[in-house]
């Protein structure tokens, strides 16, 4: 077995596997690491490491009552929750279609542009989703969202077309 073929005998037609890896270790980080509520609610006092996906239903409304937080921080780390899920939950479509596209032999500019829309429409939606309280502008996220998925499924069809028998 070659250095090129991995343990299910594929082979990638792409020589550079820079550039993929570094956009799924850079997704990654941003639907696990930059999106994660733990810090925030660190911070503000309300992470209770034994049942922390239940901090916000559990303590959120006694935090806002008290004073300790607003219902304004209430609501964004509630949104600031849900933007962390959808990516993590994003984040495998992603994956599974860069890998792929590798694998089928996309060419690279190709697969480096799908890669690149789909971050930066990640990042949008991250941002419209935490930082947008209104219905108009939370239109965004939903945009944001679609175009993400779109550049999964173009390359998904475009390592399709390139091996049709």
């Amino acid at each position: 077995m070659s250095a090129t073929t991995n343990i299910l005998g594929l082979s990638p037609t792409t020589t550079n596997l820079t550039s993929p890896a570094a956009f799924i270790a850079g997704n990654w980080a941003f639907a696990y690491l930059v999106l994660a509520s733990r810090t925030p609610k660190q911070f503000l006092g309300l992470d209770h490491n034994v049942s922390p996906r239940q901090d916000l239903n559990k303590y959120g409304a006694d935090a806002v009552r008290s004073g300790k937080i607003t219902q304004a921080q209430l609501d964004q780390l509630q949104r600031l929750e849900a933007a962390s899920a959808n990516s993590t939950e994003g984040f495998i479509l992603f994956t599974a279609s860069v890998l792929f596209a590798v694998v089928a032999g996309v060419p690279e500019p190709l697969l480096t542009n799908a890669c690149t829309t789909y971050t930066v429409a990640r990042m949008v939606y991250g941002a419209a989703y935490v930082f947008t309280s209104t219905s108009g502008w939370s239109q965004v996220r939903g945009v944001a969202w679609w175009v993400g998925n779109a550049s999964c499924l173009y390359l998904l069809w475009k390592g399709a077309t390139l091996n049709r028998l």
